[in-house]
């Protein structure tokens, strides 16, 4: 049953969000295995739209935060609040206290404020003034980035990528599909878009991460998740070439990543195991974002989806 609504969902995401299968993909997949999305792509290529129209698909609280360079963390996570009445300090809970937030353009924001939403993002509350305030049981990030290379944008710090469990490169649509997005506005601004469906509840979501938790992973598929992520750290043992290209390699976080996403994906797929398709599906957006690109790969051209393509390449299934 949960799984038909998420089908369902995902049927009705790609028809709002026209030549993005992938993206659409990998949203589903986070809010299974209940992980972060970053994702990152030009303007206009509907990562703002993506997002918003899972929130509708899902019973959730939808917050919007705006980075610029700007904001304050306590914007983000809320602040303590002097009641003269009472003498008392009250919270007053930021937009962050939402189910899923969309963090727009996280990259125009300084550090500071990115450095607030570490303990958000792994542990699932804030610490204000401190005190401990736990966020809701359905809760994700899911943030935009602008390329770094555009002006105005600052890197986000490793220890904040390494958090998103996905990372989601979004590409413009394929040509073929142009025409199709001009209609779809086009209706939608007259008032003929497509009715949205009942929001799956949030306890359809919850069983169905159960259900993803249970998925089979053999241990040969354990033993190929961990060697992929173990060619990132040492990627000597699989040629010079490689060997140049990383500087570092992906965390433990990503060896957890691949695994839930891996399951998540089986699950979608109506399969009760991963199969070594799964993991390779979902490598690039578990991996790319925590590996780390040498001097040497960066004047080659390469980027860190090629380097992880080279990984799958190289590493034998298990």
């Amino acid at each position: 049953m949960s799984r038909d609504a998420i089908l369902k969902a995902s049927a009705q995401m790609n028809a709002q969000i026209i030549g993005q299968e992938t993206v659409v993909e990998r949203l589903l997949i986070a809010l299974l295995a209940n992980g972060n999305v970053l994702m990152e792509g030009l303007p206009g290529t509907a990562k703002t739209r993506s997002i918003k129209t899972l929130s509708k698909l899902v019973e959730s609280q939808f917050r919007r935060v705006q980075f610029t360079p700007d904001l304050l963390p306590s914007d983000v996570t809320g602040s303590e609040i002097y009641r003269e009445q009472t003498g008392d300090f009250e919270f007053q809970p930021g937009p962050l206290f939402g189910n899923l937030v969309l963090a727009d353009e996280i990259n125009r924001a300084p550090a500071k404020v990115q450095a607030a939403l570490l303990e958000a993002m792994e542990e699932r509350q804030v610490t204000v003034a401190g005190k401990t305030h736990k966020l809701p049981d359905l809760f994700l990030v899911l943030a935009t980035q602008n390329p770094i290379e555009q002006e105005g944008t600052y890197p986000l710090p490793e220890a904040q990528m390494d958090r998103f469990l996905v990372y989601v490169q979004v590409p413009y649509p394929p040509a073929e599909n142009e025409l199709s997005i001009l209609r779809l506005v086009r209706s939608e601004n007259t008032g003929g878009g497509s009715t949205a469906p009942e929001p799956i509840s949030q306890e359809a979501i919850f069983a169905a991460r159960k259900e993803v938790d249970a998925v089979h992973v053999a241990e040969s598929a354990e033993q190929y998740i961990v060697d992929l992520v173990i060619a990132s750290r040492e990627p000597n043992r699989f040629g010079d070439e490689l060997a140049k290209w990383i500087r570092i390699g992906a965390s433990p976080r990503g060896t957890i990543a691949l695994d839930a996403a891996a399951r998540a994906r089986a699950w979608l797929k109506g399969n009760d195991f991963v199969s070594p398709e799964d993991i390779q599906a979902v490598a690039p957006a578990c991996l790319a974002h925590r590996i780390h690109l040498s001097y040497e790969a960066e004047a080659a051209g390469k980027t860190r989806e090629n380097v992880v393509d080279a990984i799958l390449e190289k590493v034998a299934v298990a």
